[in-house]
């Protein structure tokens, strides 16, 4: 029998949450709303990039990258896999994009502010882009820092090694803490952990079910269509 929303919890409670001491965020689509469509522009500069690399007409150059995507966690690894590319001129390429698709929250940023304990940003971006999209949202100085692609060794999400070398790295008890994250199978291993985790089911491409058919997901403790209202809610005693 699938493990549909309506079976999960309701939203919880900072009580419910009392053991929680670290925050983790994802950046992309949940930080901001998916309509911002960011990917679309990263994913015409990927194609390009593929396309130049390799001389590929641009169609060939996406059925590659969206494969790349789907089997290794992100296109870059599967560029560094198949042609051993230098990832910070990939990296800087991919981003080198406009951000006034975003706008601020002023509700979302009073909800993370007031969060108890640490806040954490766990990306396969870098964080040149994250810094940028942070100060767009204007959340810029509520993270205590961003665990990025390159901190990962280029071993993205889902791949477990980046959930552990972020434990590691500040200090974070995986049992005292709650990972928010879009897609899905990013969840896994941070339940493997012993992490809360909370899937924003929101609608991103690749969000819902790649890598995980034919499980219940349970994995995921919590679903939400949006961050704010969940956030929102732990206040609501």
């Amino acid at each position: 029998m699938d493990k549909s929303s309506t079976s999960r919890a309701p939203f919880p409670t900072l009580s419910t949450l009392a053991h929680v001491e670290s925050w983790i965020f994802d950046l992309d689509n949940t930080l901001y709303p998916p309509e911002a469509d960011l990917f679309a522009l990263m994913d015409v500069r990927m194609t390009g990039y593929i396309a130049h690399l390799l001389n590929l007409p641009l169609e060939e150059a996406r059925v590659l990258q969206k494969g790349w995507f789907r089997d290794h966690g992100n296109t870059l690894s599967g560029l560094m896999h198949h042609h051993d590319i230098d990832p910070c001129d990939f990296l800087a390429h991919v981003h080198d994009i406009a951000l006034d698709r975003l706008s601020p929250d002023p509700v979302l940023r009073d909800m993370i502010e007031r969060l108890p304990g640490r806040r954490l940003i766990y990306t396969n971006g870098d964080a040149d882009y994250a810094g940028r999209v942070l100060e767009r949202l204007e959340l810029t100085g509520l993270f205590e820092c961003v665990h990025d692609i390159h901190a990962c060794a280029y071993v993205p999400k889902p791949q477990p090694p980046g959930y552990a070398t972020l434990c590691a790295a500040y200090a974070v008890d995986p049992t005292r803490a709650t990972f928010f994250e879009d897609m899905a199978r990013n969840l896994a291993p941070a339940k493997a952990l012993g992490m809360t985790t909370v899937w924003l089911n929101n609608g991103s491409e690749w969000g819902a079910d790649i890598g995980t058919e034919g499980s219940h997901r349970d994995f995921i403790d919590y679903e939400t269509p949006a961050l704010a209202p969940f956030l929102t809610a732990l206040f609501k005693e």
